[in-house]
């Protein structure tokens, strides 16, 4: 709670308090018959109510004035100012005083709801680093991070934030990761990881070289993000907006209408404008003009916690209608790193895995330091030819031949056939065959839990890859998605997604989730592109609308609970906030509801929604 806050509730406290005090002895001892004088028996209540009126009102009063010369007429300032000053002038001084006192009420709650909210979201904005400690011919300089440029040599000590993103050239250490991904677990690095900024140093000093400037580096990019998801307002929002632009006007009017009519029919022009009054208190638009936004800010704080950046409210409730998944395979369902999974046959595994690390010890290609990886051997020995296409033949001590069903047939040599899919790499040596090693890309762990929950959902669920059918129907089968399709290029998943954009529903929505640079027209095509962020390409973390930073694909389930949970609160708030207002609205304008009623249509109902909209930012990851 603020300052601020603190203040406002000790204000309202004392003003209750003096308002049960003074409404007790006015019942108990009317004070309008203290003075005898009838023409001046009215004075002294409406004195002591005035006191309290101007010390719970004094700003709400100077807020409706402000806003007149702003040519803000017709808000809820103006509405509350008009209603209670006018219950003072028909002498209901207690219920002029309960009505402002009560819309206090309803305002703290309101400001103490939007804080909470925002924290959430703001606590990202911690992540903004103050400086960058930068190493120079042996001197630590401490600069403005928008003033490091590439290849910087920067100092991150620990319990300092991490300024810009690069490479560890020095030290190990543990970083605090959950401002950036909403993971409580620290996460080790060495020299040579990657290190994006925004994180936080826990134990050692590190030294890092500098790959990207302030402007480019992922604090940067995320912070703007943050900052600018408020422009992006929802249908519901902007639906509430034009509402409140024309729904006032007409509630004054009819609130005048009301007054004249009602004077002109009963000949109680007092009775007349008491309705009109009540009618004014209750059609005060906070409720829905309050809750819905909020709804949706503390939806996107939930989803700030858990490591999932939403761009705007929009797309919260776009992500809502999604029915159909289309995801990328590499990076996305898969880890996009090769390993081996097999050895065949599993007896001389020790051996071919000797022979294969020692010819595969020259080459940088990902399936080759994968071997090499495992196998743990160095070459000393052996001289290594490259045959382009084929494979490997290292000679030494014996002829090692490493490499594809080609390499073996070119040699005369014959081999397994082996069932598997994925990339195999055949071993033998002076031209005897051992066996055969199996290098897939790894699925993520989370991948068929994910897709199961999609699918029992009922969405549709597509994977596009650029690898061959085999491949493509051994993943698809594994994490079980609905349809997939295979060895497409770039563009030809661009053409995909837009023949399923024009063949579908009109209430149908899409969205692709990827991770590489390839993906960024397909993200930006869907109706909702979503992008692992931690290792994502940055290419696809602009063109996205929402971003998992924590590369984990349970962020979908997370994301798709908050936005359905919103959606679901929204909705409850403007038929409840709806249907109370016309309901005592119309009793209002028949005389058979008092101002306490309106207090608890207008007020009641406000604070009833706001709490509901809190709910939105309780969700379980």
């Amino acid at each position: 709670m603020t300052r601020r806050q603190r203040k406002n509730l000790i204000r309202i406290g004392i003003s209750l308090v003096l308002f049960l005090v003074l409404f007790t002895i006015d019942h108990l001892f009317p004070l309008d018959e203290i003075i005898k004088n009838e023409k001046i028996s009215w004075i002294l209540p409406a004195s002591l109510y005035c006191m309290i009126y101007l010390f719970i009102a004094y700003d709400i009063l100077w807020k409706a004035i402000r806003n007149i010369f702003h040519g803000q007429v017709l808000d809820e300032n103006f509405l509350m100012c008009i209603a209670t000053i006018g219950a003072f002038a028909i002498q209901s001084y207690d219920e002029a005083v309960a009505v402002i006192l009560f819309y206090q009420v309803g305002e703290f709650f309101q400001n103490y709801a939007v804080h909470k909210s925002r924290k959430s979201i703001s606590s990202l904005m911690d992540i903004r680093p103050d400086f960058a400690n930068v190493i120079k011919d042996g001197v630590i300089t401490t600069i403005d991070p928008e003033e490091v440029n590439l290849e910087d040599i920067i100092l991150v000590n620990p319990g300092e934030k991490v300024p810009l993103d690069g490479i560890i050239v020095s030290g190990t250490s543990t970083l605090d990761t959950k401002a950036l991904t909403g993971e409580s677990l620290p996460r080790e690095v060495e020299t040579g990881d990657d290190i994006i900024s925004g994180c936080i140093n826990l134990t050692q000093s590190l030294q890092i070289k500098v790959t990207k400037v302030f402007y480019d580096s992922t604090v940067s990019k995320i912070l703007d993000l943050v900052e600018n998801a408020s422009e992006q307002k929802s249908k519901a929002e902007n639906f509430i907006t034009k509402f409140a632009k024309y729904y006032t006007p007409i509630v004054v009017i009819s609130a005048i209408l009301l007054a004249v009519i009602m004077g002109v029919i009963t000949k109680d022009w007092m009775d007349g404008i008491y309705r009109a009054l009540n009618f004014l208190v209750v059609s005060c638009p906070c409720a829905l003009v309050i809750s819905i936004p909020l709804s949706f800010f503390a939806g996107l704080g939930a989803a700030s916690k858990a490591g999932i950046l939403i761009k705007g409210s929009n797309y919260l409730e776009k992500f809502n209608k999604v029915n159909t998944f289309i995801f990328d395979k590499t990076g996305t369902l898969t880890k996009g790193n090769f390993a081996v999974t097999k050895i065949v046959p599993e007896e001389k595994k020790e051996e071919i895995l000797t022979y294969a690390g020692i010819a595969e010890s020259g080459s940088n290609h990902p399936i080759a330091k994968s071997i090499v990886a495992l196998a743990g051997t160095t070459n000393s020995s052996y001289s290594l030819e490259n045959v382009a296409g084929y494979g490997v033949i290292a000679r030494g001590k014996k002829t090692i031949h490493c490499g594809n069903a080609k390499l073996m047939e070119r040699e005369g040599i014959e081999v397994i056939d082996p069932e598997e899919v994925g990339t195999i790499v055949h071993v033998a040596v002076d031209k005897t065959y051992l066996g055969y090693i199996l290098i897939q890309d790894q699925l993520k762990p989370e991948a068929k839990e994910v897709i199961s929950y999609l699918n029992k959902t009922g969405n549709t669920t597509i994977m596009l890859t650029g690898d061959n059918s085999d491949i493509a129907r051994t993943v698809a089968q594994e994490v079980g998605v609905t349809e997939y399709k295979a060895s497409l290029l770039p563009q030809n998943k661009v053409e995909e997604v837009e023949k399923i954009l024009n063949n579908k529903n009109p209430k149908d929505y899409i969205s692709f989730v990827g991770d590489g640079i390839n993906d960024a027209p397909v993200l930006m095509r869907s109706d909702v592109g979503i992008s692992m962020g931690g290792v994502g390409s940055d290419a696809a973390i602009e063109a996205s609308d929402i971003v998992l930073m924590m590369d984990d694909l349970t962020g979908l389930k997370t994301a798709k609970k908050i936005s359905k949970k919103t959606m679901i609160i929204v909705f409850e708030n403007i038929i409840f906030a709806l249907g109370v207002k016309i309901a005592v609205l119309i009793l209002s304008a028949i005389g058979l509801a008092n101002m306490w009623l309106s207090v608890f249509a207008d007020v009641g109902v406000a604070v009833l929604a706001i709490l509901n909209a809190m709910r939105c930012s309780k969700i379980k990851k």
